[in-house]
Parts: structure tokens; C-alpha cells; sequence
């Protein structure tokens, strides 16, 4: 094991591929993240410590196997927040509802716009 020591680290965002970057902007904004920037082509998310980038860039085959996953307090909130959105009528995006997870979580699946996978999720005790 090293005895290198590592330099803080401060944030990490991943870069999240947008077809359509106005109509993907306007559904990450109706799920509840807010626009803290706009300019050449990247759009900063963020809700409340958490952050992506969303980045006028497609490449299907990139966007279909690009996942994000959200931990947060209550995933049954950002479920109801989406039906209460209509975010599946509004924008054509999938969803799968909450289930409980043998992994500890309650957690359901949202598809973006561009086919980007959202596991949306909170922590549940494991039943072991």
C-alpha cells in the first residue's frame, strides 16, 4: 500500500450527453435540478451538493449505456415529483416505479431525453 499522500479532492461531475440540450435542459429543471450556468455547449446542474454537467453532445450508443445514479433522502418524494411533473408524458422518457432493492435501497429508473439511465435512490437497513 502507498504512503503517497493524495491531494484533496473537491468535486467530481460527470459530463451527460444531451440530443436535444433545450429540451433536456428544460426536463432536468422540472425534475427539480437548477441551471447555474450556460455557455458553449455545458450546462451546469445542480441540486442541492450534487452536480452534473449536461453537454450539447450525442452519440447514441454513448448516451443508451451512460447511467447516472442520485442518492437521496426520500425516493418516493422524486417519484412523486416526477408523476406530479408528468415527466413521462411530457418528454417520452421511461420510468420503472420504486421498488425495495436487496442491496438496501428503494430506488426507481427514469430515462432522460437522450436515453441516459437515472437510478434514483435512498438508503433502506439490508435484510441479510
Amino acid at each position: 500500500m502507498s504512503t503517497t499522500t493524495v491531494p484533496g479532492v473537491v468535486e467530481i461531475k460527470a459530463f451527460v450527453p444531451a440530443k436535444d440540450f433545450a429540451l433536456s435542459q428544460a426536463f432536468y429543471q422540472d425534475l427539480g435540478f437548477t441551471l447555474a450556468s450556460n455557455e458553449d455547449g455545458i450546462a451546469y446542474f445542480f441540486c442541492g451538493g450534487s452536480s452534473f454537467l449536461l453537454q450539447d453532445f450525442y452519440l447514441q450508443s454513448h448516451a443508451e449505456n451512460f447511467m447516472m445514479h442520485l442518492l437521496v433522502d426520500d425516493a418516493l418524494a422524486w417519484w412523486a415529483r416526477v408523476q406530479a411533473q408528468r415527466l413521462t408524458e411530457r418528454y417520452a422518457v421511461q420510468t420503472t416505479p420504486p421498488a425495495e432493492r436487496p442491496w438496501g435501497m428503494v430506488d426507481f429508473t427514469l430515462t432522460d431525453p437522450s436515453g441516459v439511465l437515472w437510478r434514483i435512490a435512498h438508503n433502506i437497513p439490508r435484510r441479510d
